[in-house]
């Protein structure tokens, strides 16, 4: 990880960082204000428009940490500045999702509907067009905590190796298993 440490975080304009006594790093944009604790032994600045990450030592602890920061450090930059979009889609027949403000009601073939209360963070939307499968679009600035609501949303039906259906990230691929006529001979 020390490689992706060492590489200085360039910010774009309209971007501040700004790191208090506590190590904590504050970055603030067009989009919002994200702040991440930094482990005190990595040393952070903000020089000419680039934001440099130092460790005190080549320790494997301090390297794993040197990218561990500079990567989150950089995920809170490309937030601020550009955000975050994630979209989802629902396989499978009556499966349907309508979004109402920062509530999410999913249909997956339950007896029962499925609602989600998302935080405040997180922007939904929900489209279903006729003869598409419904889609889910989250966007936000924390990429962390948008990678968390998407995990807790596609828990509830992962999709099946053999028809496919469930929840899944556009563009994903499922690797699907030919059932029981492929081992009938």
């Amino acid at each position: 990880m020390s490689r992706i440490g060492k590489a200085p975080i360039a910010l774009p304009a309209g971007v501040t960082v700004t790191v208090d006594k506590d190590n904590v790093v504050t970055v603030k944009g067009k989009l919002g204000e994200l702040k991440q604790a930094v482990n005190p032994e990595i040393e952070v600045a903000v020089e000419d428009g680039h934001v440099v990450l130092k460790r005190p030592s080549d320790d494997r602890e301090h390297r794993a940490q040197h990218g561990l920061y500079r990567a989150l450090i950089h995920n809170m930059v490309v937030g601020v500045s550009e955000g975050y979009r994630k979209e989802m889609e629902l396989v499978g027949v009556g499966y349907r999702a309508t979004a109402t403000g920062q509530v999410l009601e999913l249909s997956l073939g339950f007896s029962h509907a499925i609602y989600i209360k998302l935080p405040p963070e997180v922007k939904v939307e929900a489209k279903s067009e006729r003869n598409k499968n419904p889609l889910i679009i989250l966007t936000s600035d924390d990429k962390q905590l948008l990678g968390q609501v998407c995990a807790k949303i596609r828990s509830l039906r992962k999709p099946e190796p053999y028809k496919g259906k469930g929840i899944k990230f556009v563009g994903e691929i499922i690797r699907r298993k030919s059932g029981k006529k492929a081992g009938a001979k």
